[in-house]
């Protein structure tokens, strides 16, 4: 079943290559969408594909890559609207 994901992801997120972690697991995962940073020093994930593999995305997220330190993750699921035909990472 497909569904649609937003997280943001605080903590040390930006810096750390989090925005490049997360599009490998995102393509590994065939999920698409977007990452991108946040103003705030977060970094803003949408998500849209398998819900299973989007909770492995969470999971991953969770972790982050070494140099990063996620603090929290809010996570707002949202109805499936298959507005992307890949996943990228915006500026």
């Amino acid at each position: 079943m497909s569904a649609r994901v937003k997280i943001k992801v605080t903590g040390m997120v930006q810096g750390v290559g989090f925005r490049y972690y997360t599009y490998r697991i995102a393509k590994n995962l065939s999920i698409k969408g977007y990452v991108r940073n946040q103003r705030d020093g977060s970094v803003e994930v949408l998500a849209e594909g398998e819900k299973p593999k989007l909770i492995d995305l969470i999971s991953e997220l969770r972790i982050g890559p070494p140099e990063s330190k996620v603090e929290n993750l809010m996570v707002e699921w949202q109805e499936h609207k298959n507005e992307y035909d890949d996943f990228k990472i915006l500026k």
